[in-house]
């Protein structure tokens, strides 16, 4: 069971290195994805709980970030950063739409990420402004691969989805693909069936990621390694920890990758963050 708490924050546009605002209205995400390296928050929020099991919700968030428009100087802002702005609890709580809304009507522009379908809720304020995208972060199709990454996001086949609605209600729409499982999710068939499943989408963008083995990321890959794929924790060993092996393994990806993505007809898109 997670420990869900409602907080008050003093800011909420915070300066980025991924845009030049980030707008995070939780700490915490319950989407519990095994790869994710924003697991370094736990350490700035206190809590004892494992990364995906506690959320805190700034409920104050819209009213701060009213005041935050009124002062700061207009740019771009990434909805979120460290956290899935529209996992489940926003069902409740409406904080990212309240925020998004205000963020737009002030003339801001807005990149949204997320694994969940329910971004497709806000539709109805993103179709009326030019100066949002809506990305969705994809790792795999294999569904039970991806459960067990990911087990509190929508499926992929949802996030795909909610792409082409996006597109259809003239929503500019982008793909972060990945990141990718090495020996499972980053074998060249995964990488075609994941690329080809939207490569006939309209995306602005493509970009593409590897595992970050960031600092708190081995424990929880390597637990979810020895309980589903204990063949392969010596090769995770490796990449995590020997350093040359992680930069060949990196260069070998990205070339698969463009590789791949030039027979699937993207040539020009396909930025790979690496």
């Amino acid at each position: 069971m997670a420990n869900i708490k409602q907080v008050f924050c003093k800011s909420i546009l915070n300066p980025s290195g991924i845009a030049d605002y980030c707008v995070n209205c939780y700490t915490g995400c319950l989407h519990g994805c095994v790869y994710c390296y924003a697991r370094f928050m736990r350490r700035f929020s206190g809590h004892l709980e494992a990364w995906g099991k506690f959320l805190d919700v700034k409920i104050n968030a819209p009213e701060v970030l009213q005041n935050e428009v009124r002062r700061k100087p207009v740019g771009r802002v990434m909805m979120s950063s460290v956290c899935d702005g529209w996992q489940s609890c926003e069902k409740r709580y409406s904080l990212s739409r309240r925020c998004l809304e205000i963020l737009l009507d002030s003339g801001f522009s807005v990149s949204i990420l997320t694994k969940s379908k329910l971004v497709a809720r806000d539709f109805d304020i993103l179709s009326v402004h030019k100066n949002c995208i809506v990305g969705c972060t994809l790792t795999t199709i294999d569904e039970t691969l991806r459960f067990r990454l990911e087990p509190g996001a929508s499926p992929t086949w949802e996030r795909i989805k909610t792409l082409e609605d996006a597109a259809s209600k003239g929503i500019r729409i982008s793909a972060f693909l990945g990141p990718f499982m090495p020996y499972l999710s980053d074998t060249d068939e995964s990488l075609d069936a994941l690329i080809k499943s939207v490569a006939d989408l309209p995306l602005e963008r493509i970009y593409a990621d590897k595992l970050n083995p960031r600092p708190g990321v081995w424990n929880s890959v390597a637990g979810f390694i020895s309980r589903y794929y204990p063949h392969l924790i010596d090769k995770y060993h490796r990449l995590f920890f020997d350093r040359e092996c992680y930069i060949s393994y990196s260069n070998s990806l990205r070339n698969r990758i463009n590789i791949i993505a030039r027979s699937n007809r993207i040539i020009s898109v396909l930025s790979a963050v690496f």
